[in-house]
């Protein structure tokens, strides 16, 4: 539970120049909501699905019309992509207006009040609560739309409230050092705009926020608690390592950059504990873990550098990747309260930037899964494709990839149209370069969703979305039941062939709790491989079995090519 001295504390750090009055005035219309309840660390045992609300089922009735297939998926989260009121240049993640919500998700007019916005948003986040999903969306907290109120007039000549509130310079001769984000893209982290320049890490018409200026600090703060207090059980912080610029430095990962998270966090804490903050902070591990602080930042981050290696792992078939991601030497151990997210896709590209993968791996998982010349996102820094044609279609590979992202560690995320196989849509790829002006290959892996075409694909047993559906949903809702794949230890065991020979393409690993322990054994090779059984002496029981039978009577475990099996070992 966090305390006003505590955020005054957080305050002088980064504005020791300012008064605390402003804060003061602040406090005086945020007050703690009563009765609620201490934080719990509900999204340790979620398994989150990520969807845009238009692109899966039109507007927010369509998705409430959804939600009792997604309680039967097996998801008990929602992380919505960017819903806040936006021009869509950038997917929404340039937002217009931080304290509203666009009026065609809401099926609402254009001249709908924020109180008409708000009776329809909280219809459907009782309609989520009541099926005991939680709900989550994005907040970009970096920067805004060029089109956002602030921005306009901050750009205005004439001095005003806002002027300082974006990172103006007469001439683009500070913040050199920072890398270029969009590489092939945009050419500089300045735009000219009249006589000055105006600076921007993601596309131009986002200009960066100037966290120097307190006033920008308490604004995005009161957007959150506008979010919060209405019903959000959490935000997904975008690009959160660029918040605070220094000249002469990468401008990544600054140590006022965490005096901000931990100031949002501990305000969000103050009003309403239990509020997820989760840390979108593409960089290596130990940078990541900096972002959950002492359990005061974030309470949960995306291992970027897992996903990856999930990838050069099942090309390689090879166990080595994962296992060595996931050591000590990469991954640094965080705090019981503390979760990684995982996942196979999201809305973005198959990210292989350097800050996580070296240049090597980068060329090896690239030349594996781009199938595609189009696909190539950032100039060998990324792929655009969505799971199921990075694996060629292939069901079982898709299961196998699965079976790794439900069980290895943390928090699973789901990407919409994933659990059916979704395709690349080159149709809404077209339409948003048009629309955007931009050849951004990451439309490739978004695009609307047919319901009626995928009822009549699944009700087909043999079609490939079929198939990988069964595989998947079974997955989901065997995972839900067993609480040690989101709060277990992970440890890794070595496990022999059935001539005796450790097996790099095995592999398996533990979960556990104190009171649940499971084995998950998978095998990476495009071959059928028998195997030792490495607890013949323990009482067991299968919870998921795909491509894997057990020979009398030396009981031995035979596994498919790309086969696996998930089991509970009984006391």
């Amino acid at each position: 539970m966090s305390d006003v001295n505590t955020i005054k504390g957080l305050w002088k750090t980064l504005y020791p120049d300012h008064s605390v009055e402003l804060l003061e005035k602040f406090f005086e219309q945020h007050t703690p909501l009563s009765g609620v309840s201490d934080a719990n660390d509900w999204y340790k045992e979620a398994t989150v699905y990520a969807l845009y609300v238009d692109l899966f089922n039109t507007d927010f009735q369509g998705l409430i019309q959804k939600l009792d297939y997604l309680h039967d998926l097996g998801i008990s989260c929602l992380w919505l992509l960017p819903i806040l009121d936006s021009p869509m240049r950038d997917a929404g993640f340039d937002i217009r207006n931080y304290d509203m919500i666009r009026h065609d998700l809401l099926g609402l007019p254009t001249t709908a009040t924020k109180e008409d916005q708000a009776i329809v948003f909280k219809h459907f986040l009782e309609e989520a609560h009541h099926r005991d999903i939680k709900v989550i969306f994005d907040v970009a907290i970096n920067h805004t739309s060029d089109e956002n109120p602030w921005f306009l007039e901050s750009k205005k000549t004439t001095p005003n409230k806002y002027s300082d509130f974006y990172i103006w310079r007469d001439e683009p001769n500070e913040y050199l050092d920072a890398r270029l984000l969009f590489k092939g893209i945009e050419d500089s982290n300045w735009e000219k705009l009249g006589e000055r320049y105006y600076f921007h890490r993601f596309f131009s018409f986002q200009p960066d926020l100037n966290y120097r200026n307190p006033e920008v600090l308490l604004s995005m703060t009161k957007n959150l608690l506008y979010w919060q207090q209405m019903g959000a059980d959490g935000f997904r912080a975008d690009a959160i390592p660029y918040l605070w610029k220094e000249n002469h430095t990468s401008c990544e990962n600054l140590d006022k950059t965490h005096v901000i998270v931990k100031f949002f966090r501990a305000v969000l804490d103050y009003i309403k504990p239990g509020t997820l903050l989760l840390a979108e902070a593409c960089q290596k591990p130990t940078e990541v873990v900096k972002y959950l602080g002492d359990g005061d930042e974030c309470h949960a981050a995306y291992h970027f550098p897992l996903m990856p290696m999930m990838f050069k792992a099942i090309a390689q078939q090879n166990a080595t990747p994962i296992r060595h991601t996931l050591s000590s030497e990469v991954t640094p151990e965080i705090r019981e309260s503390n979760q990684w997210m995982t996942f196979l896709r999201v809305h973005d590209e198959l990210s292989l930037e350097l800050v996580y993968v070296s240049e090597e791996d980068r060329h090896y998982i690239h030349s594996n899964y781009c199938h595609d010349p189009k696909w190539d996102f950032r100039v060998g820094e990324g792929i655009s494709a969505r799971l199921s044609e990075l694996m060629k279609r292939n069901p079982d590979k898709i299961a196998l990839s699965y079976s790794l992202m439900l069980t290895i560690t943390g928090t699973p995320v789901v990407y919409y149209g994933d659990e059916f196989g979704k395709l690349n849509d080159e149709n809404y790829y077209q339409e948003q370069i048009q629309f955007t002006g931009k050849d951004d290959t990451r439309f490739l892996v978004r695009g609307r969703i047919d319901w009626q075409q995928v009822e009549k694909d699944l009700s087909q047993s043999e079609n490939f979305h079929a198939v990988v559906f069964n595989f998947i949903h079974g997955m989901l809702n065997a995972r839900k039941n067993h609480p040690a794949f989101g709060r277990g230890k992970t440890t890794f065991l070595d496990v022999c062939d059935a001539n005796g020979i450790l097996s790099e393409h095995i592999l398996a690993y533990y979960r556990t709790t104190v009171d649940e322990r499971l084995l998950i054994i998978n095998n990476l090779s495009d071959r059928e491989i028998k195997i030792k059984n490495p607890v013949a002496d323990e009482d067991l029981a299968i919870i998921f079995p795909k491509g894997m039978r057990v020979e009398d009577p030396d009981n031995t475990i035979v596994l498919e090519p790309f086969g696996f099996v998930w089991l509970l070992l009984l006391d």
